[in-house]
């Protein structure tokens, strides 16, 4: 069987767009449990005696329904179904403002094997989760699991259909990503200081709710374990891949004694996403171009993009050198790095980065057009409609990815303080410009948060204090979390955890790759608790770990294509 991955393009395309309705659900009874249960960690992270969520789990009280269509996903038909949980807006408050929670079940398992719930995160931050649950059966989880586990999604606060927040994006700004521009000098910089202060003023002109400040890795894991308590469990059992191992990390620091069993795929390496986390990029770019250029170098004479990995390496250099000076179809060298970078998340993304690599070469604007277009969610303007847009261009047409775009910067702006100076900046792109030459000048950049309030609280911290239930996936060379975000995420929970090391390229492990060795370690985790004794090393193959059936590959194929484009 062809092997197949993919990889969730997070922080390149905004993630997706927000869902188009909220769920209902029983708020009263929630609300109960969440003025009963509501109390905060400390600026470590460490759970304060008030924090009495559900030592005790009750009887679950929710009313399960329909899903709402995701406009990017389509409709979730049964046997998903949703509901909602409501916490509080702000934890030191538990009896003000609440919100609601989104959450989607898929419970088609053995009752005679049912250990639990499998709590599921997607990643982004930004990312909706709701589909999350029938994403991974169609990836082809494996019925043994799917017998163990009510596989649970949910939308985090902010995001999606739980009480969405919005910073008024519009196509014209040409604010396509929170990763900002590749910067070529202190000018860039500056400038893009300029546009990154006005999109700060902006989140916050539009936060009529007053929920922007309380988005946060650290409330999420309270939210998480608000939705514990709501399902009637007294441990629950996770699954987060990218982002969500950031948010994994914090909820099993805050809350230790109610997880049972934990992956945390394709590693962050903390449990916040700061300055120095984002400049990984540029490391991350560096590890995995020379899998793509090995795929094009072998393949000249049909794309010419290079006879060796080392010409194909000059030749991308070359190409945005010539962009950055005569932009085609509006786009220049910037934009272009951006969208190799997306490209590299996945093997199965390298064909079209090829095309459009051999469009611009060639200045060929109809074949450049049609690559874009191929990157792009049936029904939502081309990722590549903003190319040629003017920053700061008067507000026009809403931005289909405003919402997660939105909520992704506010989480990472409310985990951690950002320096302010822009001279830091200056300094961190001239750095990464010559170390990371692909993404260094841009993953170094300046975001909105270096205009943020400061954080409510400190980040969570990641403690070695708790049971030996957690499972670390990485790949070797993945562009999004470089694998030296699996070793410090090993390091910090010592021997709480094992690493599985795999020698794969990509963003994402389990079903996103489907890695022999890994998929079956990770699935005799989930299935019966057994984890490797001691960190584990998976070889490259080109052998599936899956064994589906032709229609079970369709359904894989058509997800893992949508997937790609999200």
């Amino acid at each position: 069987m062809h092997r197949r991955q993919v990889g969730r393009s997070g922080l390149v395309l905004g993630a997706t767009a927000a869902l188009a309705m909220s769920l209902l659900a029983t708020p009263s009874a929630n609300a109960a449990e969440a003025r009963a249960s509501t109390g905060h960690t400390s600026a470590t992270g460490a759970t304060t005696k008030t924090n009495t969520t559900a030592n005790t789990a009750s009887e679950s009280q929710l009313e399960w329904g329909p899903c709402p269509t995701n406009p990017l996903v389509g409709p979730l038909p049964p046997p998903m179904e949703c509901t909602t949980v409501t916490v509080p807006l702000d934890y030191t408050k538990p009896d003000g403002a609440t919100i609601d929670i989104a959450v989607s079940r898929l419970a088609i398992g053995n009752p005679a094997k049912r250990r639990g719930v499998l709590l599921t995160n997607p990643g982004g931050p930004g990312g909706p989760g709701l589909s999350m649950p029938f994403d991974l059966l169609n990836l082809g989880m494996p019925a043994n699991v799917l017998d163990r586990y009510d596989i649970i999604g949910f939308d985090p606060r902010g995001i999606g259909a739980s009480a969405p927040v919005t910073c008024g994006l519009t196509l014209e700004q040409g604010y396509d990503s929170n990763i900002p521009p590749y910067a070529s000098n202190n000018a860039e910089v500056a400038a893009q200081a300029e546009i990154a202060k006005g999109v700060a003023k902006q989140c916050f002109d539009h936060d009529t709710a007053g929920t922007l400040r309380h988005m946060s890795t650290a409330n999420t894991a309270r939210d998480m374990d608000m939705i514990r308590a709501a399902l009637g469990e007294e441990k629950i059992s996770y699954y987060g891949i990218s982002y969500g191992t950031v948010l994994g990390s914090a909820y099993v620091s805050m809350f230790p004694d109610r997880t049972d069993r934990v992956v945390l795929d394709s590693n962050v390496g903390d449990s916040a996403l700061d300055v120095d986390g984002f400049r990984q990029f540029g490391l991350g770019a560096e590890d995995r171009f020379p899998d793509f250029a090995k795929y094009a170098a072998a393949r000249n004479g049909t794309y010419g993009l290079g006879r060796t990995p080392a010409a194909v390496r000059d030749n991308f250099f070359k190409l945005v050198a010539r962009l950055d000076q005569e932009p085609v179809l509006g786009m220049n060298g910037k934009m272009f790095r951006l969208q190799v970078f997306s490209g590299l998340y996945s093997d199965q993304s390298f064909p079209l980065v090829a095309q459009l690599w051999q469009a611009l070469a060639e200045s060929d604007t109809a074949a450049v057009r049609k690559a874009m277009d191929k990157s792009t969610s049936p029904g939502l303007p081309p990722v590549g409609a903003q190319v040629g847009a003017k920053p700061g261009a008067k507000a026009a047409t809403p931005n289909p990815y405003d919402n997660p775009t939105s909520a992704q910067l506010a989480i990472i702006c409310n985990d951690t303080e950002w320096p302010s100076d822009v001279a830091t900046y200056k300094r961190n792109t001239r750095i990464d410009r010559a170390r990371y030459p692909i993404m260094g000048g841009s993953a170094a950049n300046i975001l909105p948060c270096a205009y943020w309030p400061a954080p409510l609280e400190k980040k969570v911290e990641i403690t070695d204090d708790g049971p030996s239930n957690i499972l670390l996936l990485q790949n070797l060379r993945d562009p999004a979390t470089p694998y030296v975000g699996g070793l410090a995420m090993r390091d910090k929970l010592g021997d709480r955890a094992r690493l599985v090391s795999v020698d794969e390229g990509g963003h994402g492990v389990y079903l996103f790759n489907d890695n022999p060795c890994a998929l079956n370690v990770t699935t005799k985790f989930l299935v019966d608790g057994k984890r490797p004794a001691n960190d584990r090393f998976c070889a490259a193959t080109s052998a599936s770990g899956l064994r589906l059936t032709k229609a079970q590959e369709e359904r894989r194929s058509a997800t893992l294509d949508r997937m790609r484009v999200n």
